[in-house]
């Protein structure tokens, strides 16, 4: 099979690699499409981790082989892989913090080499936990493999908007409006609160608007803590969720959230970055400042059903399309994006 191989920083070679051996649990997946995360591009830009690697998680694909002992799975499936699954008895987990657990964090998916989610390659293998607990997620004849990928990403911003307790009636400002922040405009709008989001590029500002943001507004506005408060009558907004890693953002969604609001760190910063902070605005404001990372299993079916029954459009988050072989190009084009630039998908 063919594979794109992380060799290095920014270093991806494209190459023939043996099919994964299955065991008796285990099941294979025929790759039909895989989504590039930030955190892909991160990990392919950064030294974070030891090659060599497949990265590559959100992924979906056809069942290709199952292994002797797997029931309730056939050849020819249609399925969305999970690459995290909870072990569902340690204490975080029993906590609902998921996503801070050992084996959940263990990414054990893989198309060979040290397990790294194994997208960007033409099989991947699933291991018997994920496959016994949740994590292959079949998918409706009437759903694309395109659509079906957005489960995992649709998770992830699901399990903010549900950490924030974003309610109907409510207003929330989304600060970056690219795959992710329009992605958290369309959830806003479903869950019934308004959403105010801000942008430096005019397009993605127009386009934050055609998904259904209230209003949208350029993010060196100096004036946009005044227009908040014009839109939400003196009192700011309910929740700020912070789709960019930048201080700058941070600083103007505290201008912006309302006494006793909250504001959430979706986006990751980079670990050098600290922001000064004077305790007292969160106390005699009462701010609540909090962070949500990763996907939940609790929302897992949620976001399945919201993707699978199209409650939001996330095929208008699909700007670019690039075989496997041009994965080089897709990140170039991630990391210095145009105006147009929303979700990117690549195909084995």
């Amino acid at each position: 099979m063919k594979a794109q191989v992380f060799r290095g920083v920014k270093q991806l070679s494209y190459e023939e690699l043996p099919v994964p051996e299955l065991g008796a649990d285990e099941v294979l997946v025929q790759v039909k499409v895989v989504g590039l995360c930030q955190s892909d591009i991160k990990k392919i830009l950064y030294p974070l981790y030891e090659p060599p690697r497949i990265f590559g998680h959100e992924t979906a694909g056809t069942i290709a082989a199952v292994g002797a002992e797997v029931k309730n799975w056939q050849v020819g499936d249609r399925v969305v892989v999970m690459h995290h699954i909870p072990c569902m008895h340690c204490n975080y987990c029993l906590n609902d913090n998921f996503s801070m657990c050992d084996v959940y964090k263990n990414v054990t998916t893989t198309a060979g080499f040290a397990p790294s989610g194994g997208g960007f390659a033409e099989y991947v293998k699933v291991p018997g936990h994920i496959v016994r607990n949740g994590g292959l997620i079949p998918i409706p004849n009437d759903i694309s493999f395109e659509q079906a990928s957005f489960v995992e990403p649709t998770n992830c911003c699901l399990k903010a908007v549900k950490k924030a307790q974003i309610a109907p009636g409510q207003t929330v400002l989304i600060t970056g409006a690219g795959p992710i922040g329009l992605m958290f405009i369309m959830l806003v709008k479903y869950f019934g609160a308004r959403a105010i989001a801000t942008d430096l590029i005019p397009a993605r500002i127009e386009k934050a608007l055609s998904v259904g943001a209230d209003a949208a507004f350029d993010a060196r506005d100096p004036e946009i803590a005044q227009k908040v408060q014009e839109l939400t009558q003196g009192m700011g907004v309910d929740v700020s969720l912070l789709a960019v890693p930048s201080d700058k953002a941070f600083f103007q969604a505290l201008d912006c959230t309302r006494k006793g609001g909250k504001i959430l760190f979706f986006a990751e910063f980079p670990d050098e970055v600290e922001i000064p902070i004077n305790p007292n605005i969160l106390y005699r404001r009462e701010i609540d400042l909090m962070g949500s990372y990763s996907s939940s299993f609790r929302v897992q079916n949620l976001a399945a059903d919201i993707v699978f029954n199209r409650r939001i459009d996330v095929e208008a988050l699909i700007s670019d399309r690039y075989p496997l072989e041009d994965l080089s190009q897709a990140v170039e084009q991630a990391v210095s994006p145009g105006p147009e630039t929303y979700k990117i998908l690549i195909y084995p």
